[in-house]
């Protein structure tokens, strides 16, 4: 059985699940979280690029530890699941939990294709060590907000266009 995720209507409500290859097919609204990284200095920002097998935005670029919600699941927790699992960031019951950044939507075309999501975005402090998910993230680096708008400014540079929604507001 395909993987099910939490389907959405265009406001925001959880109102179903659907097997995720039907929710990219058809562009139905859904829902992820994900997870801004800044050194514990708040000076850099981790930046990593997706493998090229990623079902959505391979090989691209992007700042954002995420995934999509599984049915009913809260959006801090899939933040907290997807920084685990990502970057292999383990966050045990005292550490200080992300903090929300910003929600906002995001409707575009990928591969020709609907996508309506609805992103959560949240920050936490961690200089690492990162254990990178080798199905999820290909390399990583630290970058500041500066050279990240710098890269960011190229509208070729191959970065994740839900996450440029959210860059306004998530550097500094």
């Amino acid at each position: 059985m395909s993987e099910m995720i939490a389907v959405y209507d265009a406001v925001g409500n959880e109102i179903g699940a659907e097997e995720r290859a039907i929710v990219y097919a058809e562009g139905l609204w859904h829902a992820s979280a994900g997870v801004l990284v800044r050194s514990l200095d708040g000076a850099r920002v981790y930046v990593h690029r997706r493998t090229d097998t990623k079902a959505v935005f391979a090989g691209m670029h992007d700042c954002l530890a995420g995934g999509v919600l599984d049915p009913g699941e809260d959006p801090a927790q899939a933040a907290i699941r997807e920084l685990g699992e990502e970057l292999g960031i383990d966050l045990a019951p005292t550490d200080p939990r992300p903090t929300h950044v910003v929600t906002t939507s995001w409707d575009g075309e990928w591969a020709g294709k609907p996508m309506r999501c609805h992103l959560f975005a949240y920050e936490i402090r961690s200089d690492g060590p990162f254990r990178h998910q080798p199905e999820e993230v290909a390399d990583a680096w630290w970058w500041t907000d500066a050279e990240l708008r710098t890269h960011l400014s190229d509208p070729t540079w191959p970065f994740v266009p839900d996450t440029r929604t959210l860059i306004p507001q998530l550097l500094r």
